[in-house]
């Protein structure tokens, strides 16, 4: 089997909703970005809209800078180089699953989904504009 892509050929690609959970014990989340992450195409790319009076109603005392920094903590492991520390050196695979990863901070990711596309950057914007905005 070649992986060799023709122009318009559409590929797999996988996303997960990145999401804030301002005071676990309540239970209650809301998305601020998505990670997008397309082997073929050797993409990875994260969007995020941050929505802080929706954060703050959720949560009048929530740490805005530090969602704020985790999430520039996502998109500089999605950009690689040395912004990404340690993870610059993995792959774009690796450090799509080290982001999807369940974990129990205040910005966490949700499920991992699949789909196809011919543009993953389009598809990133579409998936920001339907899940977060």
């Amino acid at each position: 089997m070649s992986n060799i892509r023709t122009a318009g050929e559409p590929t797999v690609f996988e996303y997960a909703a990145l999401r804030v959970v301002p005071r676990i014990e309540r239970g209650e989340t809301m998305n601020v970005g998505v990670v997008v992450y397309c082997r073929a195409l050797d993409y990875l790319a994260c969007g995020t809209h941050l929505d802080e009076r929706r954060l703050l109603a959720l949560d009048p005392g929530l740490d805005l800078e530090g969602v704020r920094a985790a999430l520039k903590g996502v998109d500089a492991i999605c950009c690689g180089g040395d912004r990404a520390g340690q993870a610059a050196r993995e792959a774009p695979g690796a450090r799509f699953r080290w982001l999807t990863a369940p974990r129990s901070t205040i910005v966490q990711p949700g499920p991992v989904h699949a789909g196809l596309t011919e543009n993953p950057a389009a598809d990133l914007g579409r998936l920001v504009d339907l899940l977060v905005r």
